[in-house]
């Protein structure tokens, strides 16, 4: 079967390159290179869709075409549409018709006939839902995250509406997601909480219906288990004399042989790194317990070459060094870079040599990949209860991993004594983490989810509706969407 990934936004290459630098190389590229090369190691081939840049700050995505090394079976193909240069998602709207004739162009000069194509974001939704209308081809739509939820976090009123869509470009964003979820003939979630919470938001009413079984499909993500596993690797060495050097420049002397708590995300607000930072500085009983360090890609000593950064990631270093001056605690917080999967995965093993747990205190996490990352290498890991992790973190009863309040800082600290305090608490969650993991998952059980999917559409399958699309999307240059249909959605009260 030939299957095509459309992910419009980011980029793809060997290197991974900018993967978490940037906020369009978060994890949703990971999410779609494994399931793409899980799908290529069954046999199938893939092509993962995205959009070409000739960029001289960018350089790596210049070329057409690029594979992965030991793939065979999976192409990268980046496709030209509007501007040369590389544009954030939230300029990528007005190009993705041009994107997608490209892409039919593309496929009929090679002769190749899709089954299916299974689309990511919005943009990838839209694109797919394009190419549906105008060819019939059936798609499964994974939306990652919901722009709703995002007007939620940023307390949107409607005085400030008008802002936000400059900025953000909202009522393209939801038009595209009602468009894709409605369009497609299955919906892809990665827990069940997000097909109904996310869902069944006001803003996506009469778009979806997320308690119609036919539409949707749970198919939780998973962990790279040949990189991220308890037995040390080729980065091992060098990651463990990063570690021992920042430590000896950072930690008071009495405190280094610490166990250590590994926060690694991006400079999010999101993330509530601040949080979790406040929460240890102000509890003695946990910082005589453990050190705090925090994963910063790309910088050699975040927390003092926070001048090297800008905007919003800028102000959570300002804020966290702020928070570690005013409880006096120097000397128990450290930072370095991790900047590849290979080398988080060295941070995890050597952390979890020293009794050390893993940390994600985000407000809200839609699945939590990374902590599952952390519990593949054996550390055990304290997680947010707002999101995914309620899932894959609790079954009937048994505990994988601790979750806590991230609104909470005395419970955040209680998550981390909890692990740090008892060896054989610490022990038992080691355990039962690397188990859970190992048994249910991994990028081969979620390709399958996948596989499924499409095989439920080609033997006629789904639900696919028929909402028409926006002529802003086939015709941007003649068509426009304005912020009073998005007020209408989101605010239907009103």
């Amino acid at each position: 079967m030939q299957l095509a990934f459309l992910n419009p936004q980011g980029n793809f290459d060997a290197a991974d390159s900018y993967w978490t630098e940037h906020p369009d190389f978060g994890g949703q590229l990971v999410y779609v290179k494994e399931v793409a090369l899980a799908l290529g190691q069954m046999g199938h081939r893939v092509d993962i869709v995205t959009r070409q840049i000739v960029d001289s700050a960018w350089p790596e995505f210049a070329g057409g075409e690029d594979r992965y090394p030991d793939a065979p079976n999976v192409r990268i193909l980046r496709l030209p549409a509007g501007p040369p240069q590389f544009l954030p998602k939230e300029q990528l709207w007005p190009h993705l018709a041009e994107w997608v004739d490209r892409l039919l162009a593309f496929y009929d000069d090679e002769g190749s006939v899709l089954a299916a194509y299974t689309t990511h974001y919005g943009d990838g939704g839209l694109a797919g839902a394009l190419i549906q209308a105008r060819r019939g081809t059936p798609f499964t739509f994974t939306g990652h995250s919901l722009g709703a939820q995002k007007m939620d976090k940023l307390h949107a009123t409607p005085k400030t509406l008008a802002e936000l869509d400059q900025r953000f470009h909202f009522k393209e964003r939801i038009m595209a997601e009602r468009v894709a979820m409605n369009r497609a003939g299955i919906v892809i979630t990665s827990t069940a909480q997000e097909r109904f919470e996310q869902y069944g938001h006001p803003a996506y009413r009469g778009a979806v219906d997320p308690t119609n079984d036919a539409r949707f499909r749970v198919v939780p993500p998973g962990a790279n288990l040949r990189i991220f596993n308890p037995t040390p690797g080729p980065a091992d060495a060098v990651v463990s004399e990063r570690i021992a050097s920042a430590i000896v420049r950072d930690i008071a002397t009495q405190r280094r042989r610490l166990p250590l708590i590994i926060a690694s995300s991006r400079l999010d607000r999101k993330k509530n790194l601040t949080g979790l930072v406040e929460a240890f500085v102000a509890t003695p009983e946990l910082r005589a317990l453990a050190n705090l360090a925090l994963v910063v890609r790309g910088l050699e000593n975040p927390l003092t070459q926070r001048d090297q950064l800008h905007g919003e990631e800028r102000a959570i270093l300002d804020e966290i060094a702020a928070a570690v001056a005013a409880q006096g605690a120097e000397g128990r917080v450290t930072s370095f870079p991790l900047n590849s999967q290979e080398e988080l995965a060295a941070g995890y093993r050597i952390a979890a040599a020293d009794g050390g747990v893993f940390a994600l205190t985000a407000l809200y996490e839609p699945f939590g990949l990374a902590p599952l990352e952390a519990m593949a290498c054996g550390l055990p890991a304290v997680v947010t209860r707002n999101g995914g992790p309620s899932e894959s973190m609790v079954e009937d009863g048994r505990e994988f991993g601790v979750l806590v309040d991230p609104t909470d800082p005395i419970d955040i600290a209680r998550g981390l004594r909890r692990l740090l305090a008892d060896e054989a608490v610490w022990d038992e969650f080691r355990r039962a983490g690397m188990e859970r993991v190992e048994s249910r998952y991994t990028w081969e059980r979620t390709a399958a989810g996948y596989l499924a999917a499409v095989e439920t559409l080609l033997a006629g399958g789904g639900a696919p509706g028929d909402m028409p699309i926006p002529a802003a999307f086939t015709d941007p240059e003649q068509a426009t969407l304005d912020v009073a249909t998005l007020s209408a959605l989101y605010f239907p009260e009103t």
